[in-house]
């Protein structure tokens, strides 16, 4: 019956309706054309998710029928009730017994395949036998379907599978001489290994080439499951990885994406275990186009592929080096697709197509979508950082966008300068003005922060900084903490710059005496106080330590570290590729992945290794390690002679002397012989608060200053605050708390 005659069936019943016309069925029915019509309407409302639990004994005597269509609905009906109904259950067993020994091969797999999703007792343990002989049943596609209700009953009983040797018979489907009998093999055997509890599934030399033999017989998920499988095959000699590539690479011309992505994966995969350049290169080579072919399908695909080519180019750049052109965006692309482009045009961009790369750059910061153009303009500044040959023209762009005064546009070219100041250090200070004529247009904390920076930062070379940071210094307490820390810098870079300013004096004194008392942020109020004494006690040292020379920006830091890359190029193709973390950091019991050592792993790959650890299992909890020391019994003596310390004099006993006293530093127990080594003894005779009170700001402004120094006279520079003795807030009660809060 086509589908447009089974649509009449989708609408809903009553329960007693279908029953009554269940029992009317039995009497006049010779076809069982009512049966299959009857069967047919409760399929559907199980569809539609309609309760039709209640006729579960009506249709479990149909069962009985001969006809191939109603044992599948009925068998359809018992997956979706029968787990619900373990009292009945027991009803159904002798149609399962003897449909599992029918001679048609599609009962006895439909048999076998229903009992494998009912996690009842009474049914595994009629399932355990019936399964073993499926899975050495002469027909294959019964062999097939057993081996994918192993890994289901392995689900519902693990104990059970390894017992009765499954997980052997499993292994011996390897071997089989057909290849989707081999592909749902690997499948089950990846379902148990993948598991926390399970057994390891590892591949040897012989079984690999069976694998690859039957890959090119096997359908498209079949090839997925083959190719996935053969991650867990590790060289021992170069020449095994070679070969392994060369036969799998002809899978690249697929027309499957997902056979592709997984064929990539396999051919990154061995490559870590090969010498030749040559043959790596030719790889590389081969890989380009069937990822560029995948940007031709909708915009969801497009995305997983961008994401996976993203992790791809940081690892293998060869790959696309001459394709940036591919990843220009179209008009009609969504934001995802278009952001996601920008980021691989950054990371293919270099000398020789910088030009092209910043021309379309400049044109996506004229479009109308305002997170593009944000984007766009920071990728402008990452560009001049990255391609040196390009970064006039690249600062030639970047005022031509400060022209068009649009707000978003501003911010975030003020953003990127900061990074191109620190990168070429005395080249591009020209442009400052044209960013000071934008200073009050800036209402986004990150560009405040930067713009806060270069004026801090070149305040010797800027005439006016000092009235520039007092109008911004007139909403302190009203910014948000990102502000206010690069306010707070910038006052004090400035009274370096300029100590026998009076604007600069008043302004770092007002701002420290904002960042001492009346913020909440502790850590504003620390680096408050950190400048104060900095300041108070060695002008000289503070001038070397907040005018020190900057570490050089480059691009190393947009890369990912290599070993957590060839992490994540593991699961090329998957879920984890597209976070661009590892599946165990979001799915709840998943088994990492990392590459395996051996004699074939070349030295860059070895040199980046990453050990996973091996997680526990749900039900065994995980050796317990205490990083500090571990509790002691004591014998009846020391324990007394404790008390009576404890009860003597007026101490009080939660004092530190007292703690230190009563319970002096004890080694570590020793928990395991893989554990950390212990840490060093403590050396008590230092005392921990002569660095303190050598560092108070009382002993700082008592010491005499150093000859020749310019920043002797800063005392008056604060009149009669310095006097007031800086407090952590909450008022002057709290001074026997003083020196904690400022640790």
């Amino acid at each position: 019956m086509s589908a447009g005659q089974d649509a009449k069936f989708f609408t809903r019943g009553k329960i007693e309706e279908f029953r009554a016309e269940l029992q009317a069925a039995e009497t006049k029915d010779k076809k069982y054309v009512k049966r299959k019509t009857v069967l047919k309407k409760i399929v559907a409302n199980i569809t539609m998710g309609s309760d039709m639990s209640p006729l579960f004994t009506d249709v479990v005597q149909c069962l009985g029928t001969p006809l191939l269509e109603i044992k599948k609905m009925v068998y359809l009906f018992l997956i979706s009730y029968g787990r619900s109904k373990p009292d009945l259950i027991h009803l159904v067993i002798p149609n399962f017994l003897q449909d599992c020994s029918d001679r048609n091969p599609l009962v006895r797999a439909l048999a076998i395949r229903t009992m494998s999703y009912i996690p009842i007792p009474v049914v595994t343990d009629a399932l355990s036998d019936n399964l073993r002989h499926a899975l050495k049943d002469r027909d294959p596609y019964v062999r097939k379907t057993a081996a994918i209700c192993v890994a289901k009953l392995y689900v519902a009983d693990s104990k059970r599978v390894e017992r009765a040797g499954f997980v052997d018979l499993l292994r011996n489907l390897l071997q089989d001489t057909n290849a989707t009998v081999i592909a749902n093999a690997v499948a089950a055997l990846t379902e148990i290994g993948d598991r926390p509890d399970g057994v390891v599934f590892r591949l040897d030399l012989p079984t690999t080439n069976k694998l690859l033999a039957a890959l090119g017989e096997s359908s498209e998920w079949g090839q997925i499951y083959i190719l996935d499988a053969l991650l867990r095959f590790v060289p021992s000699e170069t020449a095994d990885a070679e070969v392994i590539a060369e036969r799998i690479i002809v899978q690249l011309q697929h027309a499957n994406s997902a056979v592709v992505l997984t064929t990539i994966k396999a051919l990154l995969y061995y490559m870590n275990y090969m010498d030749n350049r040559r043959l790596m290169d030719y790889i590389c080579k081969k890989m380009g186009p069937p990822l560029v072919a995948l940007l031709s399908s909708g915009p969801e695909v497009q995305y997983v592929a961008l994401r996976n080519i993203l992790l791809i180019i940081q690892r293998r750049p060869t790959v696309l080096k001459n394709d940036v052109k591919v990843f220009f965006c179209k008009y009609n692309d969504p934001i995802y697709v278009k952001l996601a482009k920008l980021e691989i045009m950054y990371r293919l961009a270099r000398s020789e197509n910088a030009n092209e790369v910043l021309a379309e750059l400049q044109e996506y910061a004229s479009e109308v979508d305002v997170d593009f153009v944000r984007k766009a303009v920071r990728s402008i500044g990452r560009l001049a950082i990255k391609v040196e040959s390009a970064a006039d023209q690249c600062i030639k762009v970047l005022l031509e966008l400060l022209e068009t005064k649009v707000s978003y546009v501003v911010q975030e070219t003020v953003i990127v300068a900061k990074d191109i100041f620190r990168r070429y250090p005395g080249v591009y200070e020209g442009i400052i003005p044209k960013l000071c004529e934008n200073l009050d247009s800036l209402d986004e904390a990150e560009a405040k922060a930067a713009m806060v920076w270069i004026l801090g930062q070149f305040a010797d070379k800027i005439d006016n900084a000092d009235d520039l940071l007092d109008d911004l210094f007139h909403a302190f307490l009203e910014e948000t903490v990102e502000v206010q820390l690069a306010l707070l810098t910038a006052a004090v870079k400035l009274f370096v710059y300029k100590p026998k300013s009076e604007p600069a004096k008043k302004l770092v004194a007002k701002v420290l005496k904002w960042a001492t008392e009346e913020v909440d942020n502790p850590d504003l109020r620390d680096r408050g106080f950190m400048y104060w004494r900095l300041l108070a006690a060695n002008p000289t040292a503070a001038t070397e330590i907040v005018l020190a020379e900057k570490p050089p920006i480059t691009t190393d830091s947009d890369r990912m570290d290599r070993g957590a890359l060839d992490q994540l190029l593991l699961h090329t193709g998957t879920l984890g590729s597209i976070y661009h973390k590892n599946p165990e950091t979001f799915i709840r019991n998943a088994v990492g992945k990392a590459l395996t050592d051996s004699p074939a792993l070349n030295t860059n790959s070895r040199a980046t290794l990453v050990h996973v650890a091996v997680k526990h299992p749900s039900h065994v909890p995980p050796p317990v390690q205490i990083a500090g020391p571990g509790p002691v019994e004591l014998d009846a003596n020391a324990q007394a002679t404790e008390e009576t310390e404890a009860t003597e004099g007026d101490e009080d006993p939660l004092s530190p002397a007292n703690a230190q006293k009563d319970h002096p530093p004890l080694p570590r127990p020793s928990i395991s012989s893989e554990g950390p080594p212990p840490p060093p003894p403590r050396d008590d005779s230092v005392d921990p608060e002569a660095d303190e009170e050598a560092t108070s700001p009382i002993s700082m402004t008592s010491s005499s200053p150093p000859a020749n120094d310019p920043y002797s006279n800063l005392a008056g520079a604060f009149g009669n605050y310095l006097a007031d003795e800086p407090r952590p807030m909450g008022g002057a009660g709290q001074k026997g708390d003083y020196d904690d809060s400022l640790i």
